[in-house]
């Protein structure tokens, strides 16, 4: 008798806030810190760092693209659970805001190369990150 292969695999996109993503799906390519990382059912056990960038998600015949901040992939055999920062679906993306974001964040640089006391540049440089990834992954970059 022979053994069923799966076609899917459980996957979990995990922020602060709680689960963006919950179910089965058929693949997953996640920016990884060395590249990108495709994984399909029953791939090999795996723990990688993510940096930020473009999540695709496969369900189906259906593909959801996600602007993901940094984290962490892990993968088991039929289970995967993608733990980032942020995660925010290509659809939902509001990049006039993302654009003010951006902006915002390259005037705190500003004021921190000029010297400006109490500014975080690792925190700013953060924010610059995500908002020009939120319109990289939203086609606008």
């Amino acid at each position: 008798m022979a053994e069923t292969i799966t076609k899917t695999f459980d996957l979990s996109l995990v922020t602060p806030e709680g689960a963006a993503f919950e179910g089965e799906a058929n693949m997953v390519v996640v920016p990884g810190a060395a590249g990108e990382i495709g994984v399909l059912p029953r791939h090999a056990p795996l723990v990688a760092m993510m940096k930020a960038g473009e999540t695709r998600i496969k369900t189906g015949e259906q593909w959801t693209t996600w602007a993901t901040g940094p984290g962490y992939f892990k993968i088991q055999r039929d289970r995967a659970i993608v733990l980032v920062d942020d995660a925010v679906r290509a659809e939902d993306i509001d990049t006039d805001r993302a654009h003010r974001e951006a902006e915002e964040a390259r005037a705190q640089l500003e004021r921190a190369d000029s010297g400006e006391a109490g500014v975080d540049r690792w925190v700013i440089e953060q924010r610059l990150k995500h908002a020009e990834n939120k319109i990289s992954v939203a086609g606008q970059g």
